[in-house]
């Protein structure tokens, strides 16, 4: 099984722009090829555990007004609004009434790094995020095994 490790946020991260006293900021890392759109749109296609996980999301967010589908935009990582896109690191998420929250996806030298950062408006905000952590550390480490597992898809020249 791929070793996931906790990491501090890769120096070249855009993230580091947002941080501020009071936010939230994670990171882990696994090794792999893939590109940082490859590794985003593994992150995000859930599985089934995860996925029932969210609907209870849902679910329970709904009386307070949270949004679960973010903006609608032509470009998006699952549920979540591409921002940026370098070719080394992709940036997706938005802001809401509670919080704003940004993930990144880092690919460089053979490792690609899952960032999540968050910044609570309120009370609110601190709360949800309190008690969503520990499926929030679930899903991002078993994102990222899944990221190790899968090759990506590389075109090579004259290979028909």
């Amino acid at each position: 099984m791929a070793e996931v490790r906790a990491i501090p946020l890769p120096d070249g991260s855009v993230l580091h722009e947002r941080r501020v006293a009071g936010d939230f900021l994670d990171c882990y890392a696994v090794a792999s090829d893939a590109s940082p759109r490859e590794a985003a749109e593994i992150i995000t296609d859930f599985p089934g555990w995860a996925r029932g996980l969210l609907i209870l999301r849902r679910v329970l967010t709904a009386p307070f007004g949270l949004d679960n589908d973010g903006p609608d935009v032509p470009d998006k990582i699952g549920p979540f609004p591409v921002e940026s896109n370098t070719g080394t690191e992709l940036i997706a998420g938005f802001d809401d009434r509670h919080l704003d929250f940004r993930v990144s996806v880092m690919a460089v030298a053979g490792r690609v790094s899952l960032a999540t950062w968050v910044l609570p408006h309120n009370g609110g905000g601190r709360i949800y995020l309190a008690a969503i952590m520990p499926f929030h550390i679930a899903i991002a480490k078993d994102s990222l095994r899944r990221v190790a597992t899968v090759q990506p898809a590389r075109q090579t020249a004259g290979n028909d």
